[in-house]
């Protein structure tokens, strides 16, 4: 089995209500322990950034669900490659909403404090992700 790790940013479409994510968060939980796929989920009322990791096909059917999914609009694959281990095992899903204390990471990786993953390379959408893991407390 191959691990890979996918990273992909995505926007809230108009039929997303602000009850949907938590949904989305139960519906990823749930199913993503029953297929041991492991990430972390930013958002912010209007995009998404997701890192998925898993084995290739887990974590394909993973997104090919995301792909089909209508709370989501203008889907872009940033990064997705096989990996060695895992950054994200402590999660089935983790989330870490918009905050005071994302704005200050916001901009160290992006070009402002305001979260908007479509202005990000794929390094800087993971290392964001890595240093959101360490410094922001997660659900």
């Amino acid at each position: 089995m191959f691990l890979v790790r996918m990273i992909y940013a995505s926007q809230a479409s108009p039929v997303f209500e602000p009850q949907d994510i938590k949904d989305i968060l139960l519906g990823a939980k749930l199913n993503n322990a029953k297929c041991n796929v492991t990430g972390l989920l930013c958002f912010n009322r209007k995009f998404f950034l997701q890192c998925l990791e898993g084995s290739r096909t887990d974590v394909n059917e993973t997104y090919r669900a995301i792909l089909n999914d209508p709370r989501h609009q203008n889907i872009i694959l940033l990064d997705y490659k096989e990996i060695t281990n895992r950054e994200f095992e402590q999660w089935n899903m983790g989330y870490v909403p918009e905050s005071q204390l994302t704005s200050k990471i916001n901009l160290k990786y992006s070009g402002g404090p305001c979260f908007d993953p479509f202005h990000m390379s794929a390094e800087s959408a993971y290392q964001m992700l890595l240093e959101l893991r360490n410094n922001v407390p997660t659900s």
